[in-house]
């Protein structure tokens, strides 16, 4: 085959452009720094030992660091400094903890400093305000000291009088009772006195239970004088002598009263009539006398007896 053949050209072109690739990604690996490699690596989590272009670890000596700057010709430019691969985090950091909380000092209010010609006529005004004020406040208070001590005046004033009132009350009260016991008395000793005269006119005529007179008469205050009227005369003077009554009573009235008994005398009611012209208390003093008699006339006048007896009784 020769060599100038058109296969023999063309595969020697595609040889050279091969071999000059090769040079020039020779020259770029050898420009391009080590450095670039590992980040590279790292970036697209590739394992190390895979990069061909590793860069030089720097010697790592114990002791202290000796810092020296060389002097004259043999001084050298410091050595640029590569940048440090970082190390994967494999311990958790510490939790941050928050700082303390700064004191703040307190701000001090400055006030403002007094003028430099002060205006002595405000100032004796406020002055004369202040005591002016002082002076109203103590009047209003001794005014309302004076009130007070007028209404706790007042006050007892009007407890003692009614502590006298109390009094007079009680006084008048205990002599109305005195007065009322005194009636009382009297009336027992008038009506005692009316009693013992009253058997004494009785023995004196005969007549047993039938008070004296100087014309006879029946208990309704008739002409009859038989064993009926006498009868009625005989309960008439039993009433009489158990008769308590007020003062009050008009001379001359007579009040209708209607009594209930037994056989033998013993009063079961006795109740006035409603035509009586008795007021309350002369009223129920007629009832309890026929009351307080409990047993009415009655040996003797068997035979004209009635279980209900109407009469009129005049004190």
């Amino acid at each position: 085959m020769r060599a100038d053949s058109p296969k023999g050209t063309s595969k020697a072109v595609v040889l050279s452009a091969i071999l000059h690739l090769g040079i020039v990604g020779f020259l770029a690996l050898a420009v391009i720094p080590c450095s670039f490699y590992e980040e590279l690596f790292q970036t697209l989590h590739l394992p190390e030992s895979w990069n061909p272009i590793a860069c030089t670890k720097p010697v790592s000596l114990q002791g202290e660091i000796i810092e020296a700057e060389l002097i004259g010709v043999t001084g050298a430019p410091p050595p640029k400094a590569a940048k440090a691969k970082p190390v994967p985090e494999t311990v958790p950091p510490p939790p941050s903890v928050p700082p303390p909380p700064s004191e703040e000092t307190p701000k001090i209010k400055t006030l403002p400093p007094p003028p430099e010609h002060p205006d002595t006529k405000d100032q004796e005004k406020v002055v004369a305000e202040g005591i002016q004020k002082a002076e109203d406040a103590k009047k209003e208070q001794e005014e309302k000291q004076r009130q007070r001590a007028a209404e706790l005046d007042a006050q007892a004033a009007k407890q003692k009088q009614e502590e006298e009132k109390k009094k007079l009350d009680e006084l008048f009260a205990k002599m109305d009772a005195a007065d009322k016991s005194t009636k009382q008395a009297q009336n027992k000793a008038n009506q005692a006195k009316q009693q013992m005269q009253d058997l004494q006119n009785a023995q004196d005529n005969g007549v047993p239970d039938v008070p004296n007179a100087a014309q006879r008469q029946t208990g309704q205050n008739g002409p009859d004088s038989g064993l009926r009227a006498q009868y009625l005369a005989a309960i008439q003077n039993t009433l009489k002598q158990n008769w308590i009554g007020p003062d009050n009573i008009p001379p001359n009235q007579q009040c209708l009263l209607h009594i209930i008994q037994l056989p033998g005398g013993q009063v079961l009611s006795a109740k006035v009539d409603s035509s009586c012209p008795f007021d309350d208390a002369g009223r129920k003093s007629v009832e309890d006398a026929a009351m307080r008699a409990s047993t009415l006339p009655y040996k003797g006048f068997e035979s004209v007896f009635s279980r209900s007896v109407d009469m009129y009784f005049k004190p």
